[in-house]
C-alpha cells in the first residue's frame, strides 16, 4: 500500500447493482416519486419491523415533518441535544417552536442527558428529540417512560442508527438519513417511521404539498384532480434515489456488522498502543458503528494532530461542535451552560470508518495517530 493512498473518513459503497438500478429508472421514463419509492418504503419498514414508512428527500425534512405531524409549533419548547448536527435543532425552529439545549450524560456517554432534561422540563415543554450518537442507541425505554410521565412527544433522530435494536419503534416518530456519509446512502434522502398510523398518514400527505393525490395517481387515471387539505412541503424522494436505496438496503445489515468489527479492531489497537486515547461507549453495546469517535488526551493539540493525519493521507473530522456554540444560536438564545458537551467537543476526534476499509488501513491510522500524538 502506497503512502500516498488517502484513507477517507467515510466512503459510500456503490457498484454495478446501483448503476443497473439507476439505468432501469431512466429506461422506465418515470423519475419522480412512484413505484420504486413505495417499494423502498415497504422494504425499510419490514427491516425495522414497522407496518409502514414514508420516504423523504432528507433526514432534516423528516425531522421537520415529525414535529409538524405531532402538532409542535409556536409557543412550544422542545428539549434537544446540543451535541448533534445542526439540522436536529434547525427542524425545531422550522416549526416555530423553541429548542431547549440539554447537556450530554458524560464524556464517555455522549447522549442527551435524562437528568439534565428533567431539570429543563417546563409547562411549555411539548417534545424531546433524542439522537443516537455514532450509531449507539440512547436508553429508549427510559426516555419513553420519561416522555409518557410528562405527557411529551418523543422523536428519534436516527440518522446514525439504521437497522439497529429497536431504534425507530420507541419514539412517537423517527427520522433516518441516507446522506452520502451514512451507513447506507441515496446521495440525499431520508425515511420516517411513526407509532401512530394517523401521524404517518399526515406525514405522507405533508411531504407533497398537502395534496390528496399524487402525480402518479393522476398519470394512471386513478384521479383527475386533487385537494390541498393543509400546508405541505416539497419533501418528496425521487425514483432515482429510491432505486439506489433498494440496492443499498440489501447490504445494510452486512455493512453494519463489518463496521462493528472495524470499530472493535480500533478499540483493541488503541488500547494496546495508545491507552491514553479513550473510546466512548461500552464496547458490548449494540451499535450501527456509524462513527469512530475517540477522545484525545487532555491538552492535545487537536488541530496539529489532524494536520499531521492529513499530511499522511488520512482524513479526520470532529463530531460535533455543539449547536449552542454556533454564532446564530448564541446570538439568538444566549449563553448555555453545557459543560459535558463542551468538554467532549474539546477532545473529540473522528477517525475513518466505513466498509471499504481493511485491517491494514486501521493499523495505518492508529500508527499515524500515535506518531501525531508523540509530536503534538
Amino acid at each position: 500500500m502506497s503512502v500516498e493512498e488517502t484513507i477517507s473518513l467515510a466512503d459510500p459503497v456503490l457498484g454495478e447493482k446501483e448503476k443497473k438500478a439507476l439505468c432501469a429508472v431512466i429506461d422506465s421514463g418515470w423519475l419522480t416519486m412512484g413505484e420504486r419509492v413505495a417499494a423502498f418504503e415497504r422494504a425499510f419498514a419490514k427491516l425495522h419491523r414497522a407496518p409502514d414508512a414514508v420516504a423523504v428527500n432528507s433526514c432534516t425534512a423528516g425531522l421537520h415533518l415529525c414535529l409538524k405531524a405531532l402538532n409542535i409549533g409556536p409557543g412550544d419548547e422542545v428539549l434537544v441535544p446540543s451535541l448533534t448536527f445542526v439540522a436536529t435543532v434547525n427542524a425545531v425552529l422550522y416549526t416555530g417552536a423553541t429548542p431547549i439545549f440539554v447537556d450530554i450524560e458524560d464524556i464517555l456517554t455522549p447522549h442527551i442527558s435524562l437528568s439534565d432534561a428533567q431539570t429543563k422540563c417546563t409547562q411549555k415543554t411539548k417534545a424531546i428529540i433524542v439522537m443516537h450518537y455514532g450509531g449507539y442507541p440512547v436508553s429508549l425505554p427510559a426516555w419513553r417512560s420519561f416522555a409518557d410521565a410528562k405527557g411529551l412527544k418523543l422523536v428519534e433522530d436516527a440518522a446514525h442508527a439504521p437497522a439497529i435494536d429497536r431504534v425507530g419503534s420507541w419514539g412517537d416518530a423517527a427520522a433516518f438519513s441516507f446522506f452520502t456519509n451514512k451507513n447506507m446512502c441515496t446521495a440525499e434522502g431520508g425515511m420516517i417511521l411513526a407509532r401512530d398510523s394517523a401521524v404517518l398518514c399526515r406525514i405522507r400527505q405533508m411531504r407533497s404539498h398537502g395534496m390528496t393525490s399524487l402525480t402518479l395517481d393522476r398519470y394512471r387515471g386513478h384521479a383527475f384532480s386533487y385537494d390541498v387539505t393543509e400546508l405541505g412541503y416539497n419533501y418528496r424522494m425521487d425514483e432515482l434515489r429510491a432505486a439506489i436505496g433498494l440496492a443499498q438496503l440489501e447490504r445494510l445489515q452486512e455493512w453494519n456488522r463489518y463496521r462493528r468489527e472495524l470499530s472493535n479492531l480500533y478499540r483493541d489497537m488503541l488500547r494496546a498502543q495508545l491507552p491514553d486515547v479513550t473510546v466512548p461507549f461500552n464496547p458490548e453495546q449494540e451499535t450501527a458503528a456509524h462513527l469512530m469517535a475517540v477522545l484525545l488526551p487532555e491538552g492535545s493539540n487537536r488541530d496539529a494532530i489532524m494536520s499531521h493525519l492529513r499530511q499522511n493521507g488520512i482524513q479526520s473530522s470532529i463530531h460535533y461542535p455543539p449547536v449552542h456554540l454556533f454564532s446564530y444560536y448564541r446570538e439568538r438564545f444566549g449563553k448555555c451552560d453545557l459543560k459535558n458537551a463542551e468538554m467532549f467537543f474539546a477532545r473529540e476526534l473522528t477517525l475513518p470508518l466505513h466498509p471499504a476499509l481493511s485491517t491494514t488501513h486501521i493499523k495505518r491510522v492508529v500508527e499515524t495517530l500515535a506518531n501525531a500524538l508523540a509530536q503534538h
